[in-house]
């Protein structure tokens, strides 16, 4: 009985180390309006997928074919402080491939030119800050008239990593709760006129 609580502890331990590796690939066809998406874990392992779409006001988020979910605009800059758990996922991992038109004209060329020149400059400073990052880019030039861009990114991570931000964001939010609940008691305890 001892040895399957040390073995379980020791597999439990190992478990909660272990680094999980996240893929998200990506699509967007700028000439239909629309953006693919997948989700998996270990490049294997099929976690989620859908599609977007910018509308008049907003991004419809395709998840099911009956279900879209909108995000307008105007909510864009707040929803991106909902999501500081990130912080315990490492970049590992981000290629691109952008297509675009003009392989028989100049400004093709030179488009090219400036996309690869931009990659080289924003990879060579992410190379710095982190050596271990696969970064690759690659420019496809085609005759027909297009711009469509692919990307693959991984991130890393544990579920040591990931149960510290979940606890940090957890204690934050009754931090937030109990300030707001004393506020809220120190005014209704002020004397009314």
């Amino acid at each position: 009985m001892g040895e399957l609580f040390v073995y379980s502890l020791f597999f439990g331990v190992l478990f909660f180390f272990f680094p999980v590796f996240v893929y998200v690939d990506g699509y967007v066809d700028v000439a239909e309006n629309k953006a693919w998406f997948a989700l998996s874990l270990f490049r294997r392992l099929k976690v989620y997928g859908g599609y977007g779409e910018l509308v008049k006001n907003g991004i419809a988020l395709h998840l099911t074919d009956k279900k879209a979910v909108f995000v307008p605009y105007a909510t864009m800059p707040d929803t991106r402080k909902k999501f500081e758990i990130t912080k315990g996922f490492q970049l590992w991992r981000f290629h691109q491939i952008v297509e675009v038109s003009g392989a028989d004209r100049l400004y093709g060329v030179m488009l090219a030119a400036i996309l690869q020149s931009a990659a080289a400059a924003t990879f060579s400073v992410l190379r710095t800050r982190h050596p271990f990052v696969s970064l690759k880019n690659n420019v496809l030039l085609t005759q027909t008239a297009a711009l469509k861009v692919s990307v693959q990114f991984a991130t890393v991570f544990n579920w040591f990593i990931l149960t510290l931000a979940l606890i940090k964001k957890g204690l934050e939010e009754l931090l937030k709760w109990i300030k707001d609940k004393r506020s809220t008691a120190s005014w209704k305890r002020q004397p009314s006129n």
